[in-house]
């Protein structure tokens, strides 16, 4: 059994001085103050990293499901073109001011890509910091073997190609909120070459929202039953699920408008006017003049 502290600091510890004789409480007072002082100081702990930790949790549950309702409005071509354009007018508030307002689709995007830059700042705060870093955790991850540990390395590159990528998206809304329509957005997927880009974005944000959906449950324990095994495989196929069905809504709509873009390239730049709907009386979009995408 080790020795105490006092019987080690009487042992090792040389003759008392006259000085240290005299003082109060003898030769056990020394020993004593030696352990209080040995004491770390209980540093009072700050909250601000999990104030942190759970403003990333909603920011990101705010984007995963803007990422769900976005998906299936632009998926509106599917239906119809008169549809699409029914869905990208509503968002210009037409129904509140009486003709379309592009500025308010600026307003909305704003909104969004302010939430998404405070995402990646926050989730930043998690990423290796330095090369060192960087290999402590690739031998750490080979070595444990961990799925979710796989999964959220996954979570972190997607996320650095969605802080590029996804901006550049955002950023076009943002600065051209009148050209988005049937023909307008077809066009600048095909004439504008932005085809290559959009279908990158699609694989990096549906796995990287499919990841932290899966994440959040796990962590605030949402859907979670008595058996925590058996709850981690559900989450596991509902991710899986999740993942499959917006990827193949995602390539069908994007295949959609590179077809319309095909097929309206003489003409590219035209607005889209429904046959139901004035020239005059169709806002935003058809008071813009058009705009050639050719050579882009």
């Amino acid at each position: 059994m080790n020795r105490s502290l006092q019987h080690r600091a009487l042992a090792d510890a040389a003759p008392l001085t006259p000085a240290a004789a005299s003082s109060r409480g003898g030769a056990a007072a020394a020993p004593a103050a030696a352990v209080q002082a040995s004491r770390p100081r209980m540093a009072r702990r700050s909250r601000w990293p999990a104030r942190l930790d759970l403003l990333q949790s909603a920011s990101g549950l705010f984007l995963a499901l803007f990422l769900v309702a976005h998906m299936f409005f632009v998926s509106s071509i599917l239906i119809s073109q008169d549809a699409f354009y029914s869905v990208a007018r509503f968002f210009e508030a037409g129904w509140l001011f009486g003709t379309p307002q592009p500025w308010v689709v600026s307003c909305v995007v704003g909104g969004v890509l302010a939430v998404f830059v405070l995402h990646a700042w926050l989730a930043m705060r998690k990423f290796p910091a330095s090369f060192r870093q960087y290999k402590a955790f690739s031998a750490h991850k080979a070595q444990l073997r961990h799925a979710d540990t796989g999964l959220w390395w996954i979570q972190l590159w997607t996320g650095f190609a969605l802080f590029f990528l996804g901006t550049v998206h955002l950023y076009g809304m943002l600065t051209q909120p009148a050209a988005i329509g049937p023909y307008e957005s077809a066009d600048r997927i095909w004439t504008g070459t932005l085809w290559p880009l959009y279908l990158i974005l699609l694989f990096m944000v549906e796995v990287h929202g499919s990841i932290g959906l899966y994440r959040l449950a796990l962590k605030w324990g949402w859907l979670e039953g008595r058996d925590p095994a058996a709850t981690r495989r559900r989450l596991r196929v509902v991710k899986t699920g999740f993942s499959l069905f917006f990827l193949g809504l995602g390539l069908v709509t994007l295949l959609a408008y590179i077809q319309l873009g095909i097929a309206h390239a003489d003409r590219a730049g035209e607005p889209y006017v429904p046959e139901s709907v004035p020239a005059a009386l169709a806002g935003g979009a058809d008071a813009a003049p058009a705009i050639s995408l050719r050579g882009r």
